[in-house]
């Protein structure tokens, strides 16, 4: 772990247009969680950053389909997705909205700040616009075929069929999704990032300097966007929901939710330091602070070049140290869909698994597609659970807290002579320790994981080896000492679990008679 002075975490703003769903949280919520609270558990000084992104075509779509006001979209959504986050234990130190009065400020204060500068580029260009509706179409609000794979339900900003990004433009027979009639082109003003300024500046900062310690899976999506040119991409649209463009007569403009959302982060910080009545900007702009995005792989091309561009543009912000980025989770061999309702929402799991978090959390860390996309099954949930989770981990701490309660009313009896085997068994806390803390700080969740059920194993078996219920009349005092090495094994369990399995840690120590861990005072004896 670097010697920072602080750490800021921020985690993919979660859209407010539909509940979470387990693969929101293998991909980014986690992964985030459990290195916020290995940096706590470290004592170091972090913020754990999110909020819910609340702007956007696919919200007035949503609204206009259900007949409700946007805001009724996002005050729903919103209070569904902090319940499912609080539920599961992502410990957030804030967690804000972009509807919020402190983000709209923020964010026109960031678009200003460009503009003064003369970032941006003024545009005026045709773009598509339906006369029944008397609107321009921007993105969701247009279908059509794709160029590229033919695709006839393609969206203006994506195909969801072979994953191309695109424009209104680009599309064959485009049809507005609000009155199903074929737009016209009409002229309209936008402000443009030119990306391509800062081509230079990437190639630099990741291509040349971030090879060796950034994913592949990031850092190859990154090189292939380089590579086949960065363009200028609109940062305002023509729509009535979002954050008005800070100009004088812009027309009813808004800031384009990209561009808007990243700036949710710094503005989420500076709610929480409100609260807390501290200043946020070393979160931001000090050198020394170390800033990590997690997100999901089809948020790379914001994180690692849209966004920087536009914090370097500014050159008051620091830019991330790293941007774990996960591939997707599929469900029982399917691509996870929420227009097919095909997944396992997170407020459905606790009806038919109440106070269950834990094993979720334990499945999906396990099968994290950390490197590629990884399947979900109800056959591999139930076998972890029963075969790793049960049988292993929590077995071996049922049968250590009996035999101490049942041979020394439930107090840790004090040790004699430590054979070599003893010995091993404790350094092996130590050792499990520095492998889980290099992992976490490695991004390799499911390694790290997959150490800690390794200790476990390993009480379990030198539990199983030493058989104290055979000895307690003949040898007293050397069941002491096997049951201290069990309690010491047991107790650092409960301390190493608590980034990954926080509700089971909590009880672990309160049933141990623990206090909180402190990572940098863990010992064998």
């Amino acid at each position: 772990m670097s010697k920072t002075k602080r750490h800021t975490l921020t985690a993919a703003l979660p859209y407010t247009n539909g509940p979470i769903h387990i693969g929101h949280l293998a991909g980014v919520y986690i992964p985030a969680d459990i290195y916020a609270r290995y940096l706590r558990n470290k004592k170091c000084d972090v913020i754990f950053i999110c909020g819910s992104d609340e702007h956007g075509v696919a919200i007035s779509i949503k609204a206009r389909n259900e007949g409700i006001t946007p805001k009724q979209v996002i005050d729903k959504y919103d209070k569904m997705i902090r319940d499912s986050f609080n539920e599961f234990g992502i410990s957030f130190d804030n967690y804000s909205r972009t509807s919020a009065k402190i983000h709209h400020e923020t964010a026109q204060e960031f678009f200003r700040d460009l503009h003064a500068k003369n970032i941006f580029i003024e545009k005026t260009s045709d773009q598509l616009y339906d006369e029944e509706a008397q609107q321009f179409l921007a993105d969701r609000f247009v279908t059509g075929t794709c160029p590229i794979c033919k695709n006839i339900e393609a969206y203006g900003d994506q195909c969801e069929s072979c994953g191309s990004s695109l424009n209104t433009s680009d599309l064959i027979n485009p049809k507005s999704t609000l009155s199903g009639s074929f737009p016209i082109k009409k002229r309209t003003k936008h402000w443009y990032l030119p990306l391509n300024h800062y081509e230079k500046f990437i190639k630099e900062w990741i291509l040349d300097g971030h090879k060796k310690d950034w994913k592949t899976n990031v850092y190859g999506q990154v090189k292939s966007w380089v590579e086949n040119g960065l363009q200028p991409r609109a940062v305002t649209r023509d729509l009535d929901w979002g954050i008005p463009v800070p100009i004088d007569n812009n027309n009813g403009k808004v800031l384009y939710v990209w561009f808007d959302a990243p700036i949710g982060y710094i503005s989420s910080t500076k709610e929480w330091a409100k609260k807390k009545g501290v200043d946020w900007k070393p979160y931001w702009e000090d050198i020394d602070t170390e800033l990590i995005h997690f997100i999901g792989k089809d948020n790379i091309v914001f994180h690692c070049i849209i966004f920087p561009s536009m914090l370097k543009a500014s050159d008051r912000y620091i830019l991330p140290k790293n941007v774990p980025a996960n591939e997707f989770l599929n469900l029982e061999g399917n691509k996870i869909s929420t227009s097919k309702n095909w997944a396992v929402w997170l407020h459905e799991y606790l009806v038919d698994f109440p106070e269950k978090q834990d094993v979720l959390r334990y499945v999906l860390t396990a099968n994290a597609p950390e490197s590629k996309d990884n399947d979900f099954t109800w056959k591999d949930f139930q076998a972890r659970n029963n075969n790793e989770l049960v049988a292993i981990y929590g077995n071996f701490i049922n049968r250590v807290v009996v035999l101490t309660h049942k041979y020394f009313n439930g107090k840790t009896p004090k040790p004699n002579n430590f054979t070599s085997e003893d010995n091993e068994v404790i350094d092996s806390i130590v050792c499990s320790q520095n492998k889980i803390s290099d992992s976490i700080e490695r991004f390799k969740f499911r390694e790290a994981l997959k150490e800690l059920i390794a200790l476990a194993r390993l009480g379990n078996k030198y539990l199983a080896d030493r058989e104290p219920w055979k000895l307690i009349k003949e040898k007293p005092e050397r069941v002491c000492t096997i049951l201290y090495v069990c309690l010491q094994v047991s107790g650092h369990l409960a301390y190493l679990s608590e980034p990954f399995l926080p509700f089971s840690s909590k009880k672990l120590l309160k049933m141990l008679n623990l206090k909180v861990a402190d990572w940098n005072n863990i010992k064998g004896k």
